[in-house]
């Protein structure tokens, strides 16, 4: 089951993405970064992560936080966005 949440702390708004990240998330994570662009995220706890999703973060290139934990991520597309 994914999860994608945003907090809100010190250093600013951050979404994390937890768990399966399947296509569905993409349109979730696209409006989040679109109603606060600033906002960095955090995939370190994301263990599969469809290329829908991976092309919205290509695309808005927000600031990413930690590694991907989807060794495909991990091992093909090495240099996170953002």
């Amino acid at each position: 089951m994914a999860v994608i949440r945003r907090t809100d702390g010190a250093s600013g708004a951050k979404i994390r993405l937890e768990g399966i990240c399947p296509v569905e998330d993409a349109e979730t994570l696209l409006a989040l970064l679109l109603d606060d662009p600033q906002a960095s995220v955090d995939w370190s706890a994301c263990t599969r992560l469809h290329t829908a999703v991976y092309q919205i973060l290509l695309s808005l290139q927000p600031g990413v936080v930690g590694v991907c934990a989807d060794p495909f991520v991990t091992r093909w597309l090495t240099r996170a966005p953002g």
